[in-house]
């Protein structure tokens, strides 16, 4: 079984990054007059799991994303789910970059604000992003602890022996900026991805086992010129591939798909490491599904500030659709950087963009302590949650049969409510709150699909396949809507439980551990697989 990429809770640490520990915690930067602490921004248990050895030395340089908080939040909700809703006038009225900096981002006096205390605080401001809604820069770690009234120590985990870095207190800034700063990613480096490799599987028609393009294409009815030609998609990704191996699978299946191009952020993701079977998985599959389409991997560092950035930069770029294979259980992360990509989201929704991610492979415990518990980002509101099925296809390669996977990630969020479009199947397991996932693909590891990675066939599953399933059907809508002069997909959950049903195969049987499958949508697979035909013209009428 292959597991999707994880953000894991701890990473190594140089060890240039250690001084010698103070006699005293007084030596610590006071916090500024009139100051106001961002108090969802600190690591969470590290007295309780952690234990401090040292202090980040001061000559260490950090980088750091400053996010804004949108201005008139409520309003820009409200525009969503009007610009979102098929019912509504303002349908596929999205906005420009322009458009949505001047309505819903910070003020340039704002902006202005802000990167001048940081300039005056020795910080090198790097970049503000269209938006108005981020700006990146960098300092020694002295400078940064005295920019953001914290102390950054070095500590070693308890349970793993694992050594990171974090921010000792929440960060404080003046009031009069604190108001508009929703997170300060790069104050710690606790979270970290890391990729599990892939484990065998029993062969199926594909090379070294796994579903074959035909088989995928077939078992999800899609047919005729649909093939992504014109589109463009997003991946998002903390590590590099080969392009030799990409065409290898692309010339085995005879799909003549172009080349992807990367676009590397914050210096790209460095070194191919094992998340490159993740990157390759994610490119193959699309090519599967959406040979035409043109697809650009952006790939970042591995820190909370890297992932904020390449969020940012693919919301830049105004690609239509992305596929997310990384992420981490909500518990796992500090709730301001749940906000902070949570409003990027936003903005790529205002915008016409859709999100794909991966709802984990753990099942209903995605942080896997013997609890339930959901993954972020497939559980934010303007994101598709994509769980995972285990599909049948017969001799012809129709869709014979599919159940809920056991590893399908889906559950309860607890960090967001449940969403105006997703009250028509609220279920009383839900309590209120955000129900995951929305939709489900093929995952299931046995037989999962083939793929060409790292020089050899092999087979891969995991949600981490269903995601790009997804995000290649979105492809493959958004060439219809061009062809019929209709706007893009954009934001697709609204059209999605508006079908209530139609175009999808309702997955009824399989669990995930806490939830079985059921009629109608689950916490296990949603409202089921699409039909491609079937769906598409739903979506499209």
């Amino acid at each position: 079984m292959t597991p999707r990429l994880k953000l894991l809770a701890l990473a190594a640490v140089p060890a240039l990054l250690v001084a010698a520990v103070p006699a005293a915690y007084a030596a610590a930067p006071q916090p500024h007059t009139a100051s106001a602490a961002l108090t969802g921004d600190v690591v969470k248990g590290l007295g309780a799991h952690a234990v401090r050895t040292g202090a980040v030395a001061s000559s260490h340089r950090i980088s750091v994303a400053v996010s804004l908080t949108p201005r008139d939040d409520k309003a820009l909700d409200t525009f969503i789910a009007k610009v979102s809703d098929p019912r509504s006038s303002s349908y596929g009225h999205y906005l420009t970059k322009a458009e949505f900096a001047a309505r819903f981002g910070r003020t340039d006096a704002e902006v202005k604000r802000v990167r001048d205390y940081l300039r005056a605080q020795g910080l090198t401001v790097t970049a503000v992003h269209p938006g108005n809604l981020l700006i990146d820069a960098n300092g020694t770690a002295a400078q940064v602890q005295k920019a953001f009234g914290t102390r950054l120590s070095t500590w070693k985990d308890t349970r793993s022996g694992h050594t990171f870095y974090a921010n000792d207190t929440a960060p404080t800034l003046p009031g009069s900026i604190a108001s508009i700063v929703s997170d300060v990613a790069g104050l710690n480096n606790r979270l970290q991805l890391r990729h599990q490799a892939p484990s065998g599987v029993t062969p199926h028609n594909g090379p070294a086992g796994g579903y074959t393009p035909a088989q995928l294409k077939g078992g999800y009815n899609v047919k005729g010129t649909a093939n992504g030609s014109g589109q463009k998609i997003a991946l998002l990704e903390f590590d590099g591939f080969q392009q030799s191996n990409i065409s290898a699978y692309d010339s085995h299946y005879g799909l003549n798909s172009p080349a992807p191009s990367v676009q590397q952020v914050d210096g790209g993701s460095g070194a191919l490491g094992d998340g490159q079977v993740e990157v390759e998985l994610d490119i193959e599959v699309l090519n599967a599904i959406a040979p035409k389409a043109n697809v650009t991997v952006f790939e970042g560092p591995n820190s909370d500030a890297g992932e904020v950035d390449t969020y940012q930069a693919i919301v830049d770029s105004g690609i239509p659709t992305t596929s997310i294979s990384w992420g981490a259980a909500e518990t796992q992360r500090t709730s301001s950087n749940i906000t902070a990509v949570d409003n990027i989201f936003k903005q790529g929704a205002a915008e016409g963009l859709g999100f794909y991610a991966a709802s984990g492979d753990n099942g209903s415990d995605d942080a896997g302590d013997g609890g339930t518990s959901v993954d972020y980002p497939a559980s934010d509101p303007y994101v598709t949650g994509v769980g995972g099925t285990r599909l049948t296809v017969s001799s012809s390669n129709a869709w014979k049969s599919e159940v809920a996977w056991s590893g399908g990630g889906g559950g309860v969020s607890t960090s967001f409510s449940i969403p105006s479009w997703q009250k028509s199947v609220q279920q009383s397991a839900g309590g209120g709150q955000r129900q995951v996932p929305d939709v489900s693909a093929h995952a299931d590891p046995s037989p999962g699909v083939s793929i060409y990675s790292q020089g050899s066939w092999s087979s891969v599953g995991g949600t981490s396949a269903a995601a790009p399933e997804w995000a290649a059907f979105a492809a493959l809508v958004n060439q219809q809507a061009a062809a019929a002069g209709k706007p893009n997909l954009g934001f697709a959950n609204p059209k999605l439980y508006a079908a209530n049903g139609t175009g999808f195969h309702d997955i009824t049987s399989g669990s995930n551990g806490a939830y079985s499958a059921g009629r109608g949508w689950d916490f296990v697979s949603g409202w089921g697989s699409y039909n491609a035909a079937t769906l598409a013209a739903k979506l499209l009428g």
